[in-house]
């Protein structure tokens, strides 16, 4: 117990509020969304020095994701996920596992008996790529995730003379559909989480190329429920290692390259398609990440890493 909480309430010194003009009402939002602030506070009011109220103050503020970070407020996360499910599935046909990544504006262009777009919403499920209108419910177009072989943008000119970037899905037998997104670089992005095997024209294909930006990967995240594998962002640079999920504010993994001490690859089954991952451990912390070419990958962060550090391979010759 410290010296000030030992001491009687009327013995410590009168606490006084203090200003950093420094600090923006910005710095205080992204503290409170990254970290939090946890508030224990008791308060009495006096008038003529009789207390009359006294305020006994217990409350926790923080963004949701750090919220449910640290285990709280998932009951009403769990719940409002379904209610959001629910409703979704009320008016989109949702098959037995099947389940809503994303949804945004989008349309298909039909090239049929008459060259047109077909506007409707665009649904990414665990399964489908879909455009679906409401009224009256049909399916415009859809497409199983397994057979789409690559994804580029395009943009196109519009009989308005404005410019959209337009997202093209290619199958494995050469046919290519327009889609139109109100985010088509977001649903790229997403389509390729879920199927990493997706032809991304444009983007760097070897580690080696991506060593100063970023590639594609998956943590494994322990829940409540039991172990997921979460898609997300691999960036490398010469300092360290981050990795991190779109939706999150901060990187879930964070190293320096002199904070590892140890990397080697294990057998598990990965999202990657490989029965490999890499294990990366530090002095307070351990991480497994699935990624393609994980050999290539173990080689590139090896050669990072100091000299003094052991790998696995390194520490068992």
């Amino acid at each position: 117990m410290s010296d000030l909480a030992s001491r009687p309430p009327e013995s410590r010194a009168p606490m006084e509020p203090v200003r950093n003009p420094d600090v923006t009402l910005a710095d205080l939002i992204t503290v409170l969304l990254d970290k939090g602030t946890y508030l224990n506070v008791d308060l009495i009011i006096s008038v003529a020095d009789i207390p009359l109220i006294g305020v006994n103050l217990r409350a926790t503020i923080a963004g949701m994701e750090t919220m449910l970070e640290y285990g709280m407020m998932r009951d009403w996360d769990e719940k409002t996920r379904a209610w959001v499910r629910k409703s979704v599935a009320r008016h989109f046909p949702l098959a037995e596992g099947e389940e809503i990544v994303a949804k945004m504006a989008g349309g298909h262009y039909q090239e049929d008996f008459a060259k047109t777009w077909r506007p409707g919403g665009l649904y990414l499920t665990n399964q489908r790529l879909v455009v679906f209108r409401r009224d009256p419910k049909e399916v415009l177009w859809e497409i199983d995730l397994a057979h789409i072989y690559a994804l580029r943008l395009h943009d196109q000119r519009t009989i308005g003379s404005e410019t959209r970037t337009r997202l093209l899905v290619e199958t494995a037998d050469g046919t290519t559909t327009m889609l139109s997104a109100a985010a088509p670089q977001r649903m790229r992005e997403l389509i390729a989480q879920s199927r990493p095997m997706v032809k991304l024209p444009g983007a760097p294909a070897t580690p080696d190329a991506e060593t100063k930006s970023s590639t594609h990967a998956w943590a494994l995240e322990t829940r409540a429920s039991g172990e997921t594998w979460r898609g997300g962002s691999l960036k490398v640079d010469d300092d360290r290692l981050t990795w991190q999920a779109p939706l999150d504010a901060r990187p879930a993994v964070n190293l320096a390259w002199e904070e590892l001490t140890g990397i080697e690859l294990v057998e598990r089954k990965a999202p990657s398609g490989h029965n490999a991952v890499l294990y990366l451990t530090g002095e307070n912390t351990a991480a497994y990440l699935a990624i393609a070419q994980p050999e290539q990958w173990l080689q590139t962060f090896r050669s990072k890493m100091p000299q003094h550090v052991d790998t696995k391979e390194g520490s068992d010759a």
